[in-house]
This record gives C-alpha cells, structure tokens and sequence, in this order.
C-alpha cells in the first residue's frame, strides 16, 4: 500500500503535467507561440533571470545564518549549488529536493541529515508566512476587485451568507481540532504547532534581522522577477499590478500542482490574467516565456552543480 502511494505521488503529478501541457498547446498554436518566442524582447527576460539568479544565491546564503547556531559553518558555494540541485531534483521527483539538498548538505558539510532537513523545513515556514502575507496585501489592495468580482457571479446575499457560513465551519473545525485525539486533528495540530515553532525560532536567531531581510529580498526578487519579464511582450506592458500579484500567487501555487509547475503554470497565469482583462494568447504565451527561462537556467546550474559538487570537495573527500 505505501509503495503504490509513493508511486501514485510520482505519476499523477507528472500526468497532470501531461495533460496541462496538451490543453495549453491545443488554446494556442504552436506557431503563434513560437512567435510570441521570436518577438520576445529578450532584454527584460535576461533581467527577471538575474533577479532569480539572485533569488536563489540569497536563499543559499540565508540559509547560512540558520547552520551557523547550531555550531556549523558551511560554504556559501556548497549552499548554493545545493539549493539549485534541489530545484532540479523536484523536476523529477515532487518535493523530493528539500530531501537531496539535506542529504547534500551532510555529504559535503558533514551536518546531521535531521538537523540539516530541520533547517529546510524551517527555512519552508518562513517563505509559506511571505506567500501568506503577498496573499494578504493582494486582498487588501484589491479588496474592492475582489468583492465586485464575486459580487457579479454570485449573490451577495448569497456570498454574506456564504461567509458567516465560512467562518462558523472554520470555528468549529478549529474547536473540534481543538479538543479531538483522532489522527486527522493530531496532523492539523502537529503541522500549525511546527509552523508556530517554526515561526518563533525564527527571532531566537542570533542574526535574526539578516534572516528575515534575505526573506523579503528573496521574495520581492520573486515578484520582481515576475513582474518585469511581462514587459518583453508588448501585448502585457500596460498591465496593473494587481494582476501580477494575483498572476504571480496562482503561478505560486502551481508550481506545486505539477512537476516544476510543467503545464500548469501557463494556465495559471492565463486564469489570473483572464480577470484583469488581458488576452489569452499573450497572457498563455507569456506564462511559456516564463516558466521556459526560468526552467532552463534551473536545468544547465542544476545539472553543473550536480557535476561540480564533488569536484569542488574533492580535497576534502579524499582526506
């Protein structure tokens, strides 16, 4: 039974990949796409994979004020070329690449594969609190847009009743979660006490201000990233930035939805882009350039860290 649940977590993320990628292709021709490819202005893609390039070398180097109370010292280098050999591994495997960057980290770092692991998980609490609050700001930016929004495809009598609806489940879930010992609620409490836990140690850090400053770098290049890439299409340059936000968090979450977010990004972005008004062929295009240059640079630093890894270590392997 846990092998074919291992196996189902294997391939039906890679089927939904599949089959996202064949709709994608089949709401736009290839031709069209490959033009959108060729008209491109290559200028602002090169700039949105730098502002991921340095994303990710904060990510490594944040991760570093973590090691550092719990008595280790690893190379910035090592740091780095894990993170981007995860990201590579998560293509194959989904969320297997939080494990190969700890077990990387104790090869090479020879830090304890839990204590290693532990960090990740914490560092993974932090950027689900970042996602959480750009939720936040979106809503409250847009708040108006929301409510028109839901308002003009549903009844507002409906959605008021819909929300007291909403927030009494939510109250008696949490009450019942609360007081239950059954092993769904054990689950809940296990996962939000770990995100408290979490959440807290965070400012236990001794370089706590330099953490939580490499979060809101890594995140504003994020969004940034996202954000400057759609001006290589003439088609997105008047776009708000509501729409980004809310393009940005669907694509977010995408990611997670498939393999490296194959098929399911640019469907994302189209659905996002969809509300404000943009076409959907610029928009389906766009979320291809994206998630395309984005894919590839991951793929080539990826696959050379992989290479470079024991290379880079060699002296220290052969003692």
């Amino acid at each position: 039974m846990g092998k074919s649940k291992s196996i189902l977590k294997v391939v039906l993320p890679l089927l939904l990949g599949i089959g996202l990628v064949w709709y994608s292709l089949s709401k736009i021709s290839v031709s069209l796409l490959v033009q959108y490819f060729t008209d491109a202005n290559y200028s602002w893609i090169i700039l949105g994979v730098i502002l991921g390039l340095l994303s990710h070398a904060s990510r490594a180097y944040r991760w570093l004020f973590m090691a550092e109370p719990l008595g280790f010292k690893p190379k910035f280098l090592n740091s780095f070329m894990a993170v981007y050999s995860a990201y590579l591994i998560n293509f194959t495997i989904p969320r297997a690449g939080e494990i190969a960057r700890a077990s990387i980290i104790t090869n090479y770092e020879d830090i304890p594969f839990d204590i290693g692991f532990g960090t990740i998980v914490a560092e993974r609490i932090a950027d689900t609190i970042m996602l959480l609050l750009i939720i936040a700001i979106a809503f409250f930016l847009e708040f108006e847009f929301i409510y028109d929004f839901f308002s003009s495809k549903f009844n507002p009598s409906a959605l008021i009743l819909g929300g007291i609806v909403f927030f009494a489940g939510a109250l008696g879930l949490f009450l019942f979660i609360r007081k239950s010992s059954s092993k769904f609620a054990l689950k809940v409490k296990s996962f939000l006490s770990g995100l408290i836990e979490g959440a807290l140690s965070i400012f236990k850090m001794k370089k706590k201000w330099a953490f939580i400053g490499h979060t809101i770098f890594i995140w504003l290049m994020y969004v940034l990233m996202f954000y400057v890439t759609t001006f290589a299409l003439p088609e997105l340059q008047k776009i708000s930035i509501a729409a980004i936000l809310i393009g940005f968090i669907l694509a977010s979450f995408s990611i997670a939805a498939t393999n490296g977010g194959i098929g399911s990004f640019p469907e994302a972005v189209v659905i996002a882009f969809s509300l404000f008004g943009m076409a959907e062929d610029p928009s389906r295009a766009f979320g291809w350039i994206m998630w395309s240059t984005q894919t590839l640079v991951i793929i080539v630093l990826g696959g050379l860290s992989l290479l470079y890894l024991p290379i880079y270590n060699r002296k220290k392997t052969s003692v």
